[in-house]
C-alpha cells in the first residue's frame, strides 16, 4: 500500500519555521515526495510528527496583530 501524502491542502510556506504550516514539510521535501521510495517517505513522515510536536500551538504565520 503506497504512503499517503501529509499534505492537508493548507499549502504555505513559513519563512521563519522554514516548513509547510499544513504538513510540516520543507519547500524541497514537498518536491521531492513523489520520486521517494516508500521507505524515505515513512522516514520523512517520522521528522515530520516531531516538528509538529517541537511546536507551539500558536500558529507560524502571524498578522502582527497580537490581537488577532
Amino acid at each position: 500500500m503506497p504512503v499517503k501524502s501529509p499534505c492537508i491542502g493548507v499549502c504555505v510556506l513559513d519563512p521563519v519555521a522554514g516548513y509547510c504550516i499544513g504538513c510540516f514539510r520543507t519547500g524541497d521535501e514537498i518536491g521531492a515526495w513523489m520520486g521517494m521510495s516508500d521507505g524515505s517517505k515513512k522516514r520523512l513522515l517520522e521528522t515530520i510528527r516531531k516538528r509538529r510536536l517541537s511546536t507551539t500551538s500558536e500558529p507560524l504565520i502571524t498578522t502582527g496583530d497580537k490581537g488577532l
